[in-house]
C-alpha cells in the first residue's frame, strides 16, 4: 500500500489526482459550510437578528481556534509528505504523532486563556448589550469540545495527506449530518434556542474524532504508527510550527480584521439609520453564504497540497507546475461564480435565514454588492500560501497572508468611514482585495518562472 501512494502522487494524471484528493474536500468543506448556514437559518428562525449577531460576535474568538487547527494540521500533512516524497519514513512518523499531540495540547491551553477571559473577549469582538447573553451561551458551550474540533481539523489534513481523502470527507461529512440532526432536535424540540447549537456541535465533532482515532489504528496506510514516536520532538514541532504558519498568520489577520471590523460596524451603524445590531448581524449571515462558495476553492486548494508536497520532494518540477495552474483556474471560476451569485441574489440569500426589518434586508443587499465585489479575486491568496507551505517556503506566504488583511484592510477600514461613515465600511473591502491581488498574483508570477527554469535544469 506504501509503494501505491507513492506511485499515485509521483505518476497519475495531475488532473485525475486533483480531482482524487479535491473532491472529497470540496464536498467536505461544503457539507461543513451548509451545517453553518442550517445552523445559523436555525437560530434565525428560532432568535431573530441577536441569534445571527451572536455567532457573528463569537466568530473572531473561532477563527483563532480554527487558525491554529490548520496551523498544526497543515504543518504536519506537509513535512509529512515532503519526507514521503524523499523516503525518509521514519522523520515521517514524527510529524503525525507530533502534529496530533500538539492539537490536544493548544486546545486545553486555549480553553483555560479563553474561560479565564470569557465576557472581556465577548465585548472585545464587538458585542453590544442586547447581544451578549446569546453570544455568551453560544461560546461558552462551544469551548468544552475544542479539544474534539482542533484534534479533527488537524487530522482530516494527515488523513487526506496519506492517501484517503475520501475517509477524510466521510467522517466530516458525518459529524455535519450528526450536528444537523441535533440542531432541529435541540433547538426546537426541546427549545434549548441557541445552547442547543453549540452542543450539537460539540456532538458532532465527537464523531469525527473518534473516527479519526480509529482510522490511525486500523487503517493508516503509509506504515504502522508505533509508539516510540509518540513523543514531543523540539525539532520536528519547530518544522511543524514553520510550514503551518502561513494559514495561522491568514487567521490572525482575519481574526483581527472581524473584531475591528464589528466595532467598525457597531459605531458608525449607531450613526446610520441601520444602528448598531442590523450590520453586526448581517456580517454573521453574509460570511456563511460566502463561505458556502469559499469553500468549494478552499477544497480544491488543500486538496492539492500533498500531491504538491510531494512532487516537490522528488523534484518533480512539471508536475508541480501543472498542479499550481490547474488549480489557480479552478479558483478563478468559483469565484466568478460566486460573484455573479451575490450581485444578482442578493435579497433571496438573506431572506433564507429569516424575517428582518427593510434596513436589515437594504444593508445586506449593499453588503453583498459593494464589500464582496472583488470576491473572485480573493482565492488567490489562500492558493498561494498553501502552495508556498506545501513546498517549504512558508515566509512567501507569509507576506501574501498579511497584505490583504493587515497591511491593506486595516487602514483603509480607519480611513474611509471617517469620510463616508458606514458607506466607508463597505468600501474598504473590495478596495483591500483588489490590491492585495496584485500583490498575490506577482507572487505566484515570480514562482511560475521559478518552475519553468527548474524545469529545464531537470531535463
Amino acid at each position: 500500500m506504501k509503494e501505491n501512494i507513492r506511485e499515485q502522487l509521483g505518476t497519475k494524471s495531475i488532473g485525475r489526482l486533483i480531482a482524487t484528493f479535491a473532491i472529497p474536500a470540496i464536498v467536505s468543506g461544503v457539507v461543513s459550510a451548509l451545517y453553518n448556514i442550517i445552523d445559523q437559518i436555525f437560530i434565525g428562525r428560532s432568535i431573530g437578528i441577536l441569534g445571527n449577531a451572536a455567532t457573528n460576535v463569537a466568530f473572531p474568538i473561532l477563527t483563532i481556534c480554527t487558525g491554529l487547527s490548520f496551523m498544526i494540521g497543515l504543518g504536519g500533512s506537509a513535512n509529512f509528505s515532503l519526507k514521503l516524497g524523499s523516503g525518509d519514513d521514519r522523520d515521517a512518523s514524527y510529524f503525525v504523532t507530533n502534529a496530533l499531540m500538539m492539537a490536544f495540547g493548544v486546545s486545553f491551553i486555549l480553553m483555560a486563556l479563553m474561560f479565564w477571559n470569557f465576557t472581556p473577549l465577548l465585548l472585545l469582538c464587538g458585542s453590544t448589550a442586547n447581544v451578549l447573553p446569546y453570544a455568551s451561551d453560544y461560546l461558552r458551550i462551544t469551548l468544552y469540545g475544542l479539544p474534539l474540533f482542533m484534534f479533527s481539523f488537524a487530522s482530516s489534513h494527515i488523513i487526506r495527506a496519506d492517501g484517503s481523502p475520501q475517509y477524510a470527507m466521510f467522517i466530516l461529512i458525518g459529524g455535519a449530518v450528526i450536528n444537523t440532526i441535533l440542531d432541529y432536535i435541540l433547538i426546537f424540540h426541546f427549545d434549548m434556542g441557541i445552547s442547543g447549537a453549540a452542543w450539537a456541535s460539540v456532538f458532532g465533532q465527537l464523531f469525527t474524532a473518534l473516527m479519526s482515532i480509529y482510522y490511525y489504528r486500523y487503517k493508516f496506510k503509509s506504515f504502522t504508527l508505533s509508539r516510540d514516536t509518540f513523543k514531543l520532538r523540539i525539532k520536528t514541532v519547530v518544522r511543524i510550527l514553520a510550514l503551518g504558519i502561513t494559514p495561522l498568520n491568514a487567521f490572525i489577520a482575519m481574526m483581527i480584521v472581524q473584531i475591528v471590523l464589528n466595532n467598525a460596524l457597531i459605531h458608525y451603524g449607531a450613526n446610520s439609520k441601520y444602528g448598531g445590531d442590523i450590520p453586526l448581524a448581517v456580517v454573521g449571515v453574509v460570511s456563511k453564504v460566502n463561505f458556502l462558495f469559499f469553500s468549494v476553492a478552499l477544497g480544491i486548494i488543500q486538496g492539492s497540497q500533498p500531491i504538491i508536497s510531494y512532487n516537490f520532494g522528488a523534484q518533480n518540477y512539471k508536475r508541480v507546475y501543472k498542479s499550481l495552474t490547474l488549480i489557480m483556474k479552478c479558483v478563478l471560476i468559483i469565484g466568478l461564480i460566486a460573484f455573479s451569485s451575490f450581485q444578482l441574489f442578493p435579497g433571496e440569500l438573506t431572506s433564507i435565514f429569516g424575517s428582518g426589518s427593510p434596513e436589515y434586508f437594504e444593508f445586506a443587499e449593499r453588503y453583498f454588492k459593494i464589500y464582496l465585489f472583488f470576491i473572485f479575486l480573493v482565492p488567490f491568496q489562500p492558493c498561494s500560501g498553501n502552495y508556498f507551505s506545501a513546498i517549504g517556503k512558508p515566509i512567501y506566504g507569509v507576506i501574501i497572508s498579511l497584505s490583504r488583511q493587515i497591511i491593506i484592510f486595516l487602514p483603509l477600514l480607519y480611513f474611509l468611514p471617517r469620510f463616508f461613515g458606514i458607506d466607508g465600511v463597505l468600501y474598504a473591502g473590495p478596495a483591500a482585495d483588489l490590491s492585495s491581488a496584485v500583490i498575490t498574483l506577482s507572487f505566484l508570477g515570480v514562482e511560475l518562472t521559478r518552475l519553468r527554469r527548474l524545469m529545464r535544469v531537470a531535463r
